[in-house]
C-alpha cells in the first residue's frame, strides 16, 4: 500500500495548498494589524500544518509545490473582519477534509488529515468565534507569542 491514488496526491496537494493559504493570510493580517492574537498563535500552527504535509510528500516522494498566496491573499479593513473571515476559513477547512478523508486509503494519511481537522475545529475556530465576538481582537493580546514567529516566518512566503 505504499502507492498513492492520482486521488490521494491531489488531496495532499488540495490540502498543502489550503494551509499555504492559511498561513499567508495570516501572515498578512499580522503584517497589517502588528503580531495579535489569535493570528500569531494559529499561523505557528499552520506552519506546524505544512511540516506534518511535508513529511507526507517526503515520505511518498512527492515533490513539493511552493507556496502561491504570498501577496495574493485578501486583505481586512479591520481585524475584527479577519477574525470573522477565519471563523469561515476554519468551517470551510473542516469541509475540505471531510469531503477529502472520504477518499484517502494510507492510514497515515488519514490521521495526519484527522489531526489537522481537529486542530481546526477544536482550537482554531474557537479562537476565531472568540476573536470575532471582541473578546480577543485588540487591547492586551498583542505581543503574545512573539517568541516563536522567527522559527517559521518567510520559511512558507515565497512563491
Amino acid at each position: 500500500m505504499n502507492e498513492l491514488s492520482e486521488i490521494e496526491i491531489q488531496a495532499l496537494n488540495e490540502v498543502l495548498d489550503d494551509e499555504y493559504r492559511a498561513f499567508a493570510t495570516y501572515e498578512q493580517v499580522l503584517a497589517d494589524f502588528g503580531d495579535a492574537r489569535p493570528f500569531s498563535n494559529i499561523r505557528d500552527a499552520e506552519a506546524r500544518h505544512i511540516e506534518a504535509l511535508y513529511a507526507l510528500f517526503a515520505r511518498y516522494g512527492l515533490t513539493v509545490p511552493e507556496n502561491p498566496w504570498p501577496g495574493k491573499v485578501e486583505r481586512y479593513a479591520s481585524l475584527h473582519a479577519a477574525c470573522e473571515a477565519g471563523v469561515a476559513a476554519e468551517i470551510a477547512n473542516a469541509e475540505l477534509y471531510e469531503r477529502l478523508l472520504k477518499a484517502i486509503g494510507h492510514p497515515d494519511i488519514v490521521r495526519v488529515f484527522h489531526n489537522l481537522r481537529d486542530a481546526s475545529q477544536q482550537r482554531h475556530l474557537p479562537a476565531f468565534q472568540r476573536c470575532a465576538q471582541g473578546s480577543e481582537a485588540g487591547g492586551g493580546h498583542h505581543g503574545h507569542g512573539a517568541g516563536r514567529q522567527g522559527r517559521h516566518r518567510g520559511r512558507f512566503r515565497q512563491a
